[in-house]
């Protein structure tokens, strides 16, 4: 069964007011400097009110033997199409694979200048045309209180979705980044390919500046990783809605450790907001982790709190993004509030190439600090 979406209005921490533009990461890191590799970004962290500063390639040193990481390894897609509704071109962004086979799509106006601007879905009916064959035609509504995403159902198809993607499509992009990349750049290390195709629509991004050498760091100094799947749909850039439902899994052997780690003196850190989601959504009010797989429609408020996870690594959102709540919920909004100055006055870069946050509880007799401290 397809899932329904209720969109309810949700308001984050707003403290630090609008980001400034030239704090937009417009390439990745390695495009910005000869020898430059993926893990060469900013890592901010904190724990309660207190704040450091670091490279990423300090993680090791930041976490300890016995702390999880949690990963997803969802693949990102290139989910990004030209089409036509008659004669005007439109670029579609597909989101989401439902169970009967239709998918979730977002349509986009292309601007000119290699990105796309919101604009209105609908009506029912609506025929899209796109390569391959491919008839697409809009049925109803994701969500009740929105309709930006639309069912959509391949009609008259030569190829299905999945290979119309890996044939036509390429990655999502908005306006802030400079210019088409190849999708290799949005797939993080954890990454595998699923059976059926599905993926995500945008890079779960957090995972991103992790690369083998690193990996192989924590993993000598006893950092453990526990894979669980979330594929995530497209973002609503614009208006800043809460998530929709997504698809996920987080496997037995994975409930597991993460239940064995929190048993214990580690401590387990989501890798992305989508980690967060998957796991908080396998767990009880028990606060067992138990394997589990379907649709999630959870959304991580204070108000809800978090269950397994202990710390999360993250990007930088916008003022106005569903994801500081969830933030809030892990650490609570003096720290988020906090933490979000000092990555204003120390110049972080925002968005899924920029420089990452470090979210950990707090630690025990310190002294407060806004420096190189940990």
């Amino acid at each position: 069964m397809t899932p329904a979406a209720e969109v309810t209005p949700l308001e984050p921490v707003r403290a630090w007011g609008k980001v400034p533009e030239e704090l937009s990461a417009r390439v990745p890191v390695e495009q910005r400097g000869p020898g430059l590799d993926r893990d060469a970004v900013r890592l901010l962290v904190s724990r309660g009110t207190e704040v450091s500063h670091h490279a990423f390639v300090e993680l090791p040193r930041l976490l300890r033997a016995g702390d999880l990481l949690v990963v997803n390894t969802s693949p990102t897609l290139a989910a990004a199409v030209d089409g036509r509704i008659g004669h005007a071109r439109v670029v579609v962004h597909f989101s989401t694979r439902g169970d009967d086979g239709r998918w979730a799509v977002e349509l986009r106006d292309p601007d000119g200048r290699g990105t796309t601007r919101a604009r209105a879905g609908g009506p029912p009916g609506t025929e899209v045309l796109l390569p391959a064959g491919v008839r697409l035609v809009l049925e109803e509504p994701v969500g009740a209180g929105s309709e930006r995403l639309w069912w959509a159902r391949d009609r008259g198809a030569r190829v299905p979705v999945p290979g119309l993607l890996r044939e036509h499509g390429r990655p999502i992009r908005y306006s802030y980044t400079e210019r088409d990349l190849p999708l290799s750049v949005y797939q993080t290390v954890f990454a595998l390919p699923s059976r059926d195709g599905s993926g995500s629509a945008e890079m779960p991004s957090a995972a991103r500046p992790f690369t083998a050498r690193l990996v192989a760091e924590l993993v000598s100094r006893g950092v453990q990783f526990a894979p669980i799947t979330l594929h995530t749909g497209v973002a609503s850039a614009e208006a800043h809605e809460p998530p929709y439902p997504e698809r996920f899994s987080v496997p037995e052997a994975s409930a597991r450790l993460i239940n064995a780690v929190r048993a214990g003196a580690g401590r387990v850190v989501a890798v992305g907001t989508t980690a967060v989601r998957a796991v908080e959504s396998a767990t009880g009010p028990d606060g067992v982790v138990r394997a589990r797989a379907g649709w999630t429609d959870l959304v991580v408020t204070p108000e809800r709190g978090v269950r397994a996870v202990d710390g999360l690594l993250t990007g930088l959102h916008e003022p106005q993004a569903s994801h500081l709540l969830m933030l809030e919920a892990v650490a609570g909004r003096a720290a988020i509030e906090r933490s979000y100055e000092e990555a204003l006055r120390g110049r972080y870069l925002w968005h899924e190439f920029g420089d990452v946050h470090l979210i950990l509880p707090p630690q025990p007799h310190t002294e407060h600090c806004v420096s190189n401290c940990w």
